[in-house]
């Protein structure tokens, strides 16, 4: 019992500091906008889902390429039908509660099929995508800080060489509620996403779960369900509250952008940073932007899960190879996010949630890109 003390205080510590942090901010975004305020505890319920449940994209896709699991990824099937039906109201009628609000949109192109092949290949490295990278960096990873840290800085890289990528083939913006009409695509989207969840459960294990595991994999799978349900509706009110669904790495260009200008970079020297949107998001502080709000309630409500659950635990001893493995993943990361609109949450789940093509696109080109990083982890001393 007293051996254990010192752990539980530290828990009990990292709570409070956790819930410090979140009702400080709090009260400094209340003060200014209630918006952003409620999307701050957006966030920080979403922090608190994703490690709860341990919902994770890299992993899940990872296990079901090398292992032949597919509950994880049935779970992302379930959590984007929720959201389809949940979704399509509000995005036929163009506003909720006389508020508008528009989905996640974006050309379906080569643009985004080659961002998300190398976010692919860069969320394996890096062990994380980009709800990963914030919940298990706000839940004490030291690796997955510095993997934030090059996301950021793979992102901005990126935002620098936009004009080029937007030159590419592209088809527009191809959404199946605007091709076929939203009942149409309503229906067309879930009986997809049916027949791929009967394809993927017909598909066996390729290795053995142990008698004394199998309740263990079975209550798993059941968070993940969970979490999938979750997620969806909060999504949705983030749809609401927003504007537009939620997104990650947006956030992560900007403040690559603002670390940029104070090492003295001019911002007019790039055509991407010359946006009205851009213009204001710079000039503003990262309190006045809508994801970097969530992205920091996300981070605290991991911290918070972390110390309630007792599992704050860094490890600092992180060997060399690891450390290479995430940093060249989350530049990779950070750039094929920013070049592809979007990462796992932004392009990916919102994106096929408001029946955007480019979310398919992304998520066929990002499978791709995890069966290549696959195969260069054990290169970094990474199992499988």
């Amino acid at each position: 019992m007293a051996a254990g003390a010192p752990l539980v205080r530290r828990q009990a510590e990292v709570l409070v500091a956790a819930l410090a942090l979140t009702s400080l901010l709090l009260v400094t975004m209340a003060g200014g906008s209630w918006r952003m305020a409620m999307l701050f505890v957006l966030g920080v319920l979403l922090g608190l889902t994703l490690y709860l449940t341990s919902f994770g994209f890299s992993s899940a896709y990872r296990n079901f390429l090398v292992r032949g699991d597919t509950a994880p990824v049935r779970a992302q099937l379930l959590m984007l039908a929720i959201a389809t039906l949940l979704f399509a109201p509000a995005l036929s009628s163009g506003s909720v509660f006389g508020r508008e609000v528009v989905g996640a949109f974006a050309p379906f192109g080569l643009q985004v099929a080659m961002g998300a092949f190398m976010f692919g290949v860069g969320m394996q490295l890096a062990g994380g995508c980009g709800s990963g990278t914030l919940y298990t960096a706000g839940g004490g990873s030291p690796r997955m800080l510095i993997v934030l840290a090059a996301f950021v800085a793979g992102s901005f890289w990126a935002s620098l060489h936009m004009g080029w990528w937007q030159r590419l083939p592209a088809w527009g913006e191809l959404a199946l509620g605007d091709l076929i009409g939203w009942p149409a695509a309503v229906a067309l989207q879930l009986a997809m996403l049916a027949v791929l969840w009967k394809l993927l459960a017909k598909i066996p294990r390729k290795d053995r779960v142990p008698a004394l595991g199998a309740a263990t994999v079975q209550a798993q799978a059941r968070l993940w369900l969970l979490g999938a349900g979750l997620l969806a509706v909060l999504n949705f009110l983030v749809l609401i509250v927003a504007g537009h669904p939620w997104s990650i790495t947006w956030a992560f260009t900007l403040w690559g952008a603002k670390a940029a200008m104070a090492l003295g970079w001019d911002p007019t020297t790039a055509p991407f940073w010359d946006g009205g949107f851009q213009r204001q998001a710079l000039a503003g502080g990262v309190l006045q932007d809508v994801t970097s709000v969530m992205d920091l309630g996300i981070m605290l409500g991991a911290l918070a899960a972390a110390g309630l659950t007792g599992r704050f635990a860094p490890r600092l001893n992180v060997p060399l190879r690891s450390l290479a493995a995430a940093v060249i993943g989350g530049v990779a990361m950070g750039y094929g996010a920013r070049i592809a609109y979007g990462c796992n949450i932004g392009a990916f789940f919102s994106g096929v949630a408001s029946t955007s093509l480019h979310g398919w696109l992304w998520i066929v080109a990002a499978l791709a890109g995890s069966w290549v990083g696959i195969r260069l982890r054990p290169w970094f001393g990474m199992e499988n």
